[in-house]
């Protein structure tokens, strides 16, 4: 199996992300290059502190190695004494406005290998949207930008793609929804494998379509301590979910990843507290009320 045409997609896709990131905030990012001493590398494309975006990146990674660690092979064991190589693009926004959603996307391919034998491949991804306060135009822009995405893949994938992402994102601890959801898929290898990348190349290309007429409509939106207060504290569940839950971030710290491109995915600014409850009525609590149970938006 060939990989270069992927790796030479996410690599572009990088660059016209962070491009039209740069763009927008007026700011731009900075480029760290690294190696992986087991095998491979990547290039980390961050901003902090800028105009629009308190935390944003942008990540590159094409990583290696002759064993998988037990988060991959527990799950499937046909993977065991495989050599594999992983590639891809993972994206975190964190706005410092609190009417503007963070955002997350991820595409990635993953091959394992061994002499005399069919490698095993599949792509996966997907966007999901984390509101602090919900306007419900933006949620159905950006579910609507998903559904057109993958509109030529078949007529139900969507819908399966948009219950996974619900099913994924959802803090099982807490019983509660990460945010408005969005797409999620993996282990995709049905079909040919130009359908598979086809379907790979339509999600990360629709990134910022979905994203960013939703920034331009909330940035220059006037907040105060209140805002920032709640969205501080929401921030909470998106780390809870990162650190508890979330596959690709225990695949690369237990795979001997980079630390510092693994967690940059988490907010700079983040609170907890014991047992808080929304004001009846508030904005805040609307938020539970009316965006955090999974809807159909479009």
């Amino acid at each position: 199996m060939d990989t270069a045409p992927i790796l030479v997609f996410f690599r572009g896709l990088q660059d016209r992300l962070v491009a039209a990131l740069e763009e927008f905030d007026c700011a731009p990012f900075k480029t760290d290059v690294w190696t992986r001493p087991q095998g491979g590398g990547g290039i980390t494309r961050l901003v902090e502190d800028s105009n629009f975006f308190e935390r944003g990146g942008v990540n590159f990674s094409h990583v290696m190695g002759s064993s998988l660690p037990p988060a991959a092979t527990a799950a499937r064991p046909a993977l065991a004494g495989r050599a594999w190589e992983a590639m891809g693009v993972s994206l975190v926004l964190h706005p410092r406005n609190p009417y503007c959603p963070t955002a997350h996307m991820n595409v990635r391919c993953f091959v394992a290998r061994k002499e005399s034998e069919e490698s095993i491949w599949w792509f996966g991804g997907g966007m999901d949207l984390t509101p602090y306060y919900g306007f419900a135009e933006d949620a159905r822009h950006f579910h609507g930008a998903c559904k057109k995405a993958l509109a030529p893949f078949g007529a139900d994938v969507h819908a399966r793609y948009k219950k996974w992402c619900d099913d994924y994102f959802f803090l099982k601890h807490r019983n509660e929804a990460r945010g408005v959801g969005g797409i999620f898929f993996d282990d995709l290898n049905e079909g040919s494998f130009e359908r598979c990348f086809g379907l790979t190349q339509a999600v990360g290309d629709a990134f910022l379509p979905a994203y960013r007429p939703i920034a331009e409509r909330r940035r220059d939106l006037p907040y105060g301590e209140r805002e920032r207060d709640f969205q501080a504290y929401r921030r909470g569940r998106y780390v809870e979910f990162n650190l508890v839950w979330d596959r690709g971030t225990l695949f690369g710290l237990q795979s001997g990843g980079r630390t510092e491109s693994i967690l940059m995915s988490l907010p700079p600014v983040v609170k907890w507290r014991y047992d808080w409850q929304p004001e009846a009525g508030s904005a805040e609590e609307q938020l539970y009320t009316e965006f955090l149970s999974p809807r159909d938006w479009v």
